[in-house]
């Protein structure tokens, strides 16, 4: 407890825990707080106070009331976890996609996928989980490095995905098959690598996460299975052997993305 505190003190009680790697948050409602309120990573002014303290402030309690204030920590946390959620998800099927397209022009083979394919695991793989991630409580604490983290993990499962994909779609049409068998091949592939890049983002994993996991491998079965929808997406799969070698890629390609997972730094465990 400290009496008697001048503004430059103030000032260096939050450099003093900053320099030993604490996050530090500073309230007041004077003008002898602006210093101290200016330093800190989390600036609180009241709302009935100077309007110099307000200015510089992160963060005004419109009704000075403390209470708000862990809402206020739970709503950054979710949506900063949230966000580094969503970028891997996003990041990762455009890193596959300019993978996959430069190896189509440099190895002349027709495109592995069509665009009514690439609908179907975009949606089930990025899109609809991506709206519900977002929308999710996450108590991850905000840690720095969020691009670093990001392309770290986006990139390597991005051409993983890439390298899955083309490679099963190439082995199918070196066996014999058309092109049409090399393509359900490859998108086979495509939406496990894939699906397990969303296991991977939804870690750690809990009742709505698995649920949102769950529905889309539910959904992908419903595509393949369901004869009219299996005809309007031109995509079935079948146990023969194009079928088994889009399998085998794709829990090699989802081996190799735990794997960059790991040494990602994704693992942080949630509060």
């Amino acid at each position: 407890v400290f009496g008697r505190v001048t503004p430059a003190q103030k000032r260096a009680m939050v450099g003093a825990l900053q320099s030993r790697g604490h996050v530090v948050a500073m309230t007041g409602d004077g003008v002898n707080d602006v210093l101290a309120l200016k330093d800190a990573d989390l600036g609180i002014a009241m709302g009935s106070g100077a309007g110099a303290t307000r200015s510089v402030a992160q963060i005004v309690l419109l009704d000075d009331r403390f209470s708000v204030m862990p809402s206020v920590v739970a709503e950054g946390r979710r949506v900063l976890g949230n966000v580094e959620r969503v970028s891997d998800l996003f990041l990762t099927k455009s890193f596959y996609a300019v993978v996959v397209s430069i190896a189509t022009v440099v190895l002349v083979l027709p495109f592995p996928f069509l665009n009514r394919h690439l609908t179907v695991v975009t949606a089930l793989t990025i899109g609809i989980p991506a709206f519900f991630l977002a929308l999710l409580p996450n108590t991850q604490r905000f840690r720095a490095g969020f691009f670093r983290r990001v392309l770290k993990f986006a990139v390597p499962a991005g051409v993983i995905t890439a390298i899955c994909a083309y490679a099963s779609y190439g082995y199918v049409l070196r066996l014999g098959d058309g092109v049409p068998d090399a393509r359900q091949a490859a998108v086979v592939t495509l939406f496990v690598v894939q699906w397990w890049v969303l296991v991977q983002v939804a870690r750690p994993m809990n009742a709505l996460r698995g649920l949102i996991v769950g529905g889309s491998i539910v959904g992908f079965l419903v595509v393949l299975y369901v004869p009219w929808i299996s005809r309007l997406f031109d995509l079935t799969w079948h146990p023969d052997r194009a079928g088994l070698v889009a399998l085998a890629f794709g829990v090699v390609g989802a081996a190799a993305v735990s794997i960059v997972h790991a040494f990602s730094g994704h693992g942080a465990v949630e509060d």
